[in-house]
């Protein structure tokens, strides 16, 4: 388990880097990147600013760390769903998977990725570009996974697999939206349900 020294009042003190970091990422997907302030993250986080800049840099970069522990999170369905073996069951376990967690209550509900994006203001746009990058690499892994089905046999020739990759992302950003709003597993899961019925098979 990671562990950092840091300076309080004059005294060294080891702090749990990872737990940290993950106190951290709940207050950015609570508040928002730019709603979340320096005292909320050292408070959540059980460490002074100073500590906080040694740690992990300044705020944007805190954030960005954050990011990448969220994308690392279990229940994270995105990576696993490459790896099944047809198309559709891509689409489905991504869907599926993100209708359960995206409006778990055991977390704050919606992705931080994608309200990060909207909510930054241009005193934000880093961080922005950072996350709509984020995005774009996604959607384009998704659509490597596609051609490569098209390639096997088990996407129909007719099937654009760009725009298959966009419409996935496009209808999970809707459901991320809409499970800030308040809706249930079941709401989100009948949505996916709908998605589905659209992707083509071969």
């Amino acid at each position: 388990m990671a562990t950092t020294t840091c300076t309080q009042m004059g005294r060294p003190r080891a702090f749990d880097a990872e737990k940290a970091l993950e106190n951290a990422l709940q207050v950015f997907w609570q508040k928002g990147y730019e709603g979340a302030s320096l005292s909320d993250l050292t408070s959540a986080m059980g460490i002074n600013k100073p500590s906080l800049y040694s740690a992990f840099g300044n705020k944007e970069q805190l954030f960005l760390k954050a990011i990448e522990l969220y994308e690392q999170r279990p229940c994270n369905s995105y990576y696993p769903a490459l790896e099944k073996s047809t198309a559709f069951e891509v689409a489905e376990y991504m869907l599926r998977g993100a209708a359960n967690n995206l409006a778990d209550t055991s977390h704050p509900q919606g992705c931080i990725v994608v309200q990060g994006a909207l909510s930054c203001s241009e005193a934000g746009s880093s961080v922005k570009q950072a996350l709509i990058a984020k995005r774009l690499n996604t959607e384009q892994e998704l659509c490597d996974r596609f051609i490569r089905a098209q390639a096997e046999g088990d996407l129909p020739a007719s099937a654009d697999p760009t725009a298959l990759a966009k419409f996935l992302g496009t209808v999970m950003q809707g459901m991320a939206i809409q499970a800030t709003s308040g809706a249930s597993a079941e709401q989100l899961m009948q949505v996916a349900e709908l998605s589905l019925l659209a992707f083509p098979r071969a």
